[in-house]
């Protein structure tokens, strides 16, 4: 991803638990001679030797399951808030701009067995079932119910580099003001979301 230094953010810790908060991604690799994107969640977790990994799963009725093996390395990419900045905000004579946060990240994939499969499930659920007034637990559905995880493929990708763009228009102090003002008055939940990083100024420079 093509990222200029001023925009760039090498804050691992902090680009970790965006890829915690955004974590429905979209996982890229070469399938049947194409590029080919599955939209689903992938979560971060750490192995046994403290490695960083992501772990998700797919249909077994999308063929890009069975070119995991086929593949030196996948990119998986973390979408954040993004919105139009209009030069009319701006002090002096510029062009408009988007201000936007991505996270891609490279890694060589597995297949995961059975039992690892499962334990990924577990966690998934219990992460985002914690919304619900009844939380569903994998522990409490049928044996029929349960069949269903024939039907899919579990994977984890082995992190090997992380590139992660934080466009807040860092090279435009000057007008930061201006910029957070009209993007509050926007709708948009976009623009606010980044109205309120550049306001906490959360990206270093």
């Amino acid at each position: 991803m093509y990222t200029p230094l001023d925009y760039r953010n090498t804050n691992l810790s902090e680009v970790k638990e965006f890829m915690r908060q955004n974590s429905f991604g979209i996982l890229v690799n070469q399938t049947e001679g194409r590029p080919w994107a599955t939209h689903i969640p992938l979560e971060l977790d750490v192995d046994t030797d403290g490695s960083d990994l992501l772990v998700g799963h797919v249909s077994k009725a999308n063929p890009q399951w069975k070119y995991f093996r086929e593949q030196e390395e996948v990119l998986a990419i973390f979408n954040g808030p993004h919105s139009y900045i209009s030069s009319s905000w701006y002090k002096e004579e510029e062009v408009p701009t988007w201000n936007y946060i991505a996270v891609h990240v490279y890694g060589t994939i597995e297949i995961l067995n059975e039992e690892a499969l499962l334990r990924s499930l577990h966690k998934l659920v219990d992460k985002y079932e914690t919304v619900a007034s009844q939380p569903v637990s994998i522990h409490d559905l049928s044996e029929k119910t349960m069949q269903q995880i024939n039907g899919i493929v579990g994977f984890q990708i082995r992190i090997s580099e992380v590139q992660a763009t934080y466009k807040l228009s860092q090279t435009r102090p000057e007008d930061h003001p201006q910029i957070i003002s009209e993007l509050n008055k926007n709708k948009n939940s976009g623009s606010k979301e980044i109205a309120q990083m550049m306001k906490n100024n959360i990206c270093p420079r």
